[in-house]
């Protein structure tokens, strides 16, 4: 059984120079959640326990829809 996993994540559209707000509400669901997000220039990451993770991923979601996102994808894979 897989306790920890790590998911890779793009909210779209992007914006140039300063994330979205639309980027900013997902993220900012995730880190709600007490998990550290680690944004980079096309990406964020987030690691942490399986069940942790994937509530706060539909929160994700859930917030960066409501928030004008047109696209996320996610990619989950176990832990290193």
């Amino acid at each position: 059984m897989v306790n920890t996993c790590r998911v890779e994540f793009v909210i779209e559209p992007f914006s140039d120079g300063q994330p979205g707000a639309h980027v900013l509400a997902g993220i900012s669901a995730i880190e709600a959640q007490g998990l550290m997000v680690a944004m980079g220039p096309f990406g964020s990451v987030v690691e942490g326990p399986t069940e942790a993770v994937s509530d706060a991923i539909s929160s994700m979601v859930k917030s960066a829809m409501a928030d004008g996102a047109n696209r996320v994808l996610v990619e989950v894979t176990t832990a290193p």
